[in-house]
């Protein structure tokens, strides 16, 4: 019986893919730009199936997220600056050196031969937890950050939090950088008067009349709310995520009781005035919607 396909089959894949005389002519054409928007969309495909717990596609789709990295990694080869054997032993090692509570020894082959109790508390100096864990790791981040660092250049806790990510993944992580060092709000209430100061300027902003007054007092309230999120331990991606899906059950429920009542939910019936569903009309079906989602959730 055959033990399937490893990992040196996919790289052999990959390369007779890109091979100039044999390859393919899609994946010929692509290059380090043209496969990032796959690459995110993969990534989501993954997030996805995690929250919808379908596991077994799941496992297609991480397939499909490792060829996005094997991809990348042909791309430097080709071009002479690393391979995907280098990229494995440069995670490796960080790994390692990031976890010296398992990898006491700083290889790989010398674990730690600790057992944490069931009960682990402070009567066991050697039981670590998972804030300190979680303090080294930054810690650790935090020195190699330093040690890449021009001596030349000042070295920020900022530093390192890429600009290319989703502006709401990226001011999480700018806000959990500058919270390390103690630049954050003490309780989530505190934010929540914050979000309430941040409403109140995009409600002067608006009297002054001035768009790019309104649009940043609004980036700031977005900022505000990702910090409450963040301080309530709640992933805003996954919750937008959530309610996204929760507005459309809703609102196709809407469109299934406008159409049963005979005035299906149309651009063109909209458009004339004497046909148009009323807004009235659409929150009452509205808010039937939400009667007939909570009597299904019993």
């Amino acid at each position: 019986m055959s033990e399937g396909y490893q990992i040196q089959d996919l790289l052999a894949l990959m390369a007779r893919l890109r091979d100039p005389q044999q390859g393919c002519p899609w994946d010929l054409k692509q290059t380090w730009q043209t496969i990032v928007p796959h690459t995110l969309e993969e990534a989501y495909e993954v997030a996805e199936c995690i929250e919808q717990q379908d596991y077994q596609h799941l496992q297609e789709e991480l397939g499909d997220l490792l060829f996005q990295v094997v991809y990348y990694a042909r791309f430097a080869e080709e071009e002479g600056r690393y391979d995907f054997a280098t990229i494995v032993d440069q995670l490796t090692a960080k790994l390692i050196r990031r976890h010296p509570h398992v990898f006491p020894s700083g290889t790989l082959n010398g674990l730690s031969q600790q057992k944490t109790p069931v009960d682990a508390d402070a009567a066991h100096p050697s039981f670590v937890d998972e804030q300190q864990v979680k303090q080294r790791w930054e810690a650790i981040k935090a020195e190699e950050r330093q040690a890449a660092a021009s001596l030349q250049q000042p070295v920020s806790v900022l530093d390192a939090v890429p600009i290319a990510l989703p502006a709401m993944t990226r001011a999480v992580k700018l806000q959990k950088r500058a919270a390390s060092v103690g630049f954050d709000w003490a309780e989530s209430l505190a934010v929540v008067d914050k979000m309430q100061e941040e409403l109140d300027e995009i409600r002067a902003a608006l009297a002054s009349g001035e768009q790019a007054a309104v649009a940043d007092e609004v980036g700031d309230f977005i900022f505000a709310t990702l910090n409450l999120a963040r301080h309530l331990k709640v992933d805003p991606e996954q919750a937008l995520r959530g309610t996204n899906r929760k507005f459309t059950e809703r609102f196709q429920q809407v469109e299934r009781l406008s159409a049963a009542a005979g005035a299906p939910l149309t651009l063109e019936r909209q458009a004339d005035p004497e046909q148009a569903v009323t807004l009235e009309q659409m929150e009452a079906y509205w808010q039937q919607a939400k009667q007939i989602e909570r009597t299904k959730q019993g």
